[in-house]
């Protein structure tokens, strides 16, 4: 079963993944989403920011 997650969420956990060099495994189980679901929200992310410039700068 799928579960959906909040865009804020999904940025906490990308930002303290990015900025605070915390680990997959680690996020993982602090917060209880699988270390798959935060890889493929990084990709997303990184994704984003090179295409979307607005997007970059909320992030930053």
């Amino acid at each position: 079963m799928n579960k959906h997650y909040e865009a804020e969420f999904r940025k906490k956990i990308v930002r303290l993944h990015l900025e605070e060099g915390r680990t997959l495994k680690g996020l993982a189980a602090e917060y209880g989403v699988s270390k798959a679901s935060i890889s493929i929200w990084v990709k997303e992310f990184r994704e984003e920011c090179r295409t979307n410039n607005e997007a970059k700068s909320e992030y930053d």
